[in-house]
């Protein structure tokens, strides 16, 4: 199946990004253009790639150079660039008493183009729908990061980020999730969307827009 005509427009820029932990570089001068689509950010562990997520998340500042989103800076301008990213690191921990339904209840009154269908539909394909009323302290590990895929998919939001996302997923799940990318590739919901996924791996044969290898 051949893809759409697509823009090579940057929607999301990096440019000269430093950013170290003490003892430890890990980017500097960092460039990279992502267009609208799905990029992958690639290496083994302890290479950075999840700090490289939470650096495009605005969940922590560089300490050289910039990120823009939409021509929103990152750090300039923090509350408008964070409103339009999807971000929620799979390994935090969940609040005990939340639900899966409640927090969709509350992405939806926090992103605009939130998918209350995707939702349903990726809660479903999944498995979770007999789970979304449970307290997520009920729910195995691999569900939790169900959740959190199935939000990050129908939140709409202009970046959506997803840290190693087959992680602790059954084989039928990852199955779904595969073909769930696919189809955010060859017909997104949202035209203008980058959907940025980290893993060690190309993940099969996905449709990447951009490859980052760090």
């Amino acid at each position: 199946m051949s893809s759409p005509v697509e823009s090579n427009t940057a929607v999301l820029r990096v440019q000269g990004l430093g950013f170290a932990y003490p003892g430890h570089d890990l980017f500097h001068g960092l460039n990279a253009d992502f267009p609208a689509g799905l990029s992958l950010v690639q290496r083994g562990d302890g290479a950075g790639k999840t700090s490289l997520l939470r650096l495009l998340a605005g969940d922590c500042a560089a300490q050289a150079g910039c990120v823009t989103l939409n021509g929103v800076d990152a750090v300039r301008d923090a509350a408008r660039y964070r409103a339009q990213v999807f971000w929620r690191d799979p390994r935090a921990p969940w609040p005990e008493r939340l639900t899966p339904q409640a927090w969709a209840d509350e992405l939806a009154a926090r992103y605009p183009s939130w998918s209350h269908a995707l939702w349903q539909a990726h809660a479903a394909g999944l498995g979770l729908a007999p789970h979304l009323g449970k307290p997520m302290y009920q729910l195995s590990a691999g569900s939790q990061r169900k959740v959190l895929l199935a939000a990050a998919l129908a939140s709409g939001a202009a970046l959506t980020l997803l840290d190693e996302p087959v992680a602790a997923l059954d084989k039928p799940s990852i199955a779904y999730l595969l073909q769930a990318l696919e189809a955010e590739a060859r017909t997104p919901p949202w035209p203008g969307r980058v959907l940025v996924v980290a893993h060690y791996d190309a993940l099969g044969e996905l449709p990447w827009r951009r490859t980052l290898l760090l």
